[in-house]
C-alpha cells in the first residue's frame, strides 16, 4: 500500500506540474501549451495536434495578426529592396558601358583600380569629345562658308533681279525672251496663248516650211495654218502672238507681197538669226527652188517689216 500511495503521489506531482505549466502558458496568453519535451514525453506530431486544439486567446490572436502584418511588411520591403538593387545594377551597367567603368564581366580587377581607370578614361573621353566637337564646328563652318554664295544679312547686299525670271510663260524659251525684252512686252500679254501648232502642214522647201521648222529648232511657238507668207502677221495676231516692227533674234520676219523680191502673189517669211551692231538683221530663209537648203541675207531697212515674236 505504501508503494501504491507513493506512486499516486508521484502521478499527482506530474499532473500538478503539467497543470501548472498549462496555467502558466494561459496566464501568458499563448496558445502553445504542450511541448514534446514535457514530462509526458509526447511525440512532436501529438504535441502539434494538441496545440492546434487549444483555445486561442484574444491576445494570442492580436499577436498573430501583428506577426502576420510584420511578415507582410518584411516581404514588401524585401521586394522593394531587390527592385532597387536591380535598377541600380542596370543603371551602373549602362553608365559603366558608356563611361568605361568597371563591370561584372571584368574579372580580376578591383573597384579602386577600375575607378581610377574609369576616371582616366572619362577625362580622355571628355578631351576627345571636346576635340570632336571643335572638329565638327570647324567642318560645319567650312561647309557653310563653301556653300554660301550670298546672303541678305547686311544693308550692303543686293539682289540682281535680272537673273530671276518674272514671266509666267509655260514655254521656258518664251519666259527667257520675255525677261530679255523687259518693259517692251505689251501690257496684258498672255504668253500661254493658243499657238495654233498641230504639226508642219506647209509644203517642203517653201519659205513657210522653213520658218515652221526653224522655230521648232529654237523651241519657239509657231502655227501650222498661218497661210501664205504675207498672211502670217495677221494670223499670228489672231492667235495672241506679239507682233510689231522691231526685230529680235528668233523672230519670224514677214514680207509683204513683192517686198524686197518676195512673191507678188504669196509674199515671204524668214527667221531673224542675228541683230547686228548697226541695227541690221541677218536672216535664214528658204524657197521652192532651194530644195530645203536655207540661205541667208542681211537687211538694213528693218522697220519696213513685221516681226512675230512669240
Amino acid at each position: 500500500m505504501k508503494h501504491a500511495a507513493h506512486k499516486a503521489r508521484g502521478a499527482q506531482r506530474v499532473n500538478s506540474a503539467v497543470t501548472a505549466r498549462v496555467r502558466e502558458m494561459r496566464a501568458a496568453h499563448t496558445a502553445a501549451v504542450v511541448y514534446a519535451n514535457t514530462p509526458m514525453a509526447l511525440v512532436p506530431e501529438v504535441a502539434k495536434a494538441m496545440n492546434a486544439s487549444v483555445p486561442r486567446t484574444r491576445r494570442a490572436i492580436r499577436q498573430a495578426a501583428r506577426q502576420q502584418a510584420h511578415k507582410k511588411q518584411f516581404v514588401t520591403a524585401s521586394a522593394f529592396a531587390l527592385l532597387a538593387a536591380t535598377a541600380g545594377s542596370l543603371t551602373y551597367a549602362s553608365t559603366a558601358n558608356s563611361a568605361n567603368l568597371p563591370t561584372a564581366d571584368k574579372g580580376g580587377t578591383t573597384l579602386v583600380a577600375d575607378s581610377m581607370a574609369a576616371s582616366d578614361a572619362g577625362a580622355a573621353s571628355a578631351t576627345t569629345q571636346v576635340s570632336r566637337s571643335e572638329e565638327r564646328s570647324a567642318t560645319t563652318q567650312s561647309a557653310a562658308s563653301d556653300s554660301a554664295q550670298w546672303s541678305l544679312s547686311s544693308t550692303t547686299d543686293s539682289l540682281d533681279a535680272s537673273q530671276m525670271s518674272k514671266s509666267k510663260a509655260n514655254n521656258a524659251k518664251v519666259a527667257a525672251f520675255m525677261d530679255r525684252d523687259g518693259d517692251a512686252v505689251p501690257a496684258g500679254f498672255n504668253p500661254n496663248h493658243d499657238t495654233g501648232d498641230t504639226g508642219n502642214a506647209y509644203a517642203f522647201s517653201q519659205c513657210t516650211w522653213w520658218a515652221y521648222t526653224r522655230r521648232h529648232q529654237l523651241n519657239l511657238p509657231v502655227g501650222s495654218y498661218f497661210g501664205d507668207g504675207a498672211m502670217w502677221a495677221d494670223s499670228a495676231r489672231a492667235h495672241g502672238y506679239w507682233v510689231d516692227n522691231t526685230p529680235r533674234v528668233g523672230d519670224v520676219m514677214v514680207f509683204q507681197r513683192g517686198q524686197e523680191g518676195a512673191s507678188a502673189q504669196y509674199g515671204h517669211v524668214a527667221i531673224v538669226e542675228k541683230v547686228n551692231a548697226d541695227g541690221s538683221v541677218t536672216t535664214s530663209e528658204c524657197g521652192a527652188t532651194y530644195n530645203g537648203k536655207p540661205f541667208s541675207r542681211t537687211f538694213k531697212n528693218v522697220h519696213d517689216f513685221q516681226y512675230i515674236h512669240y
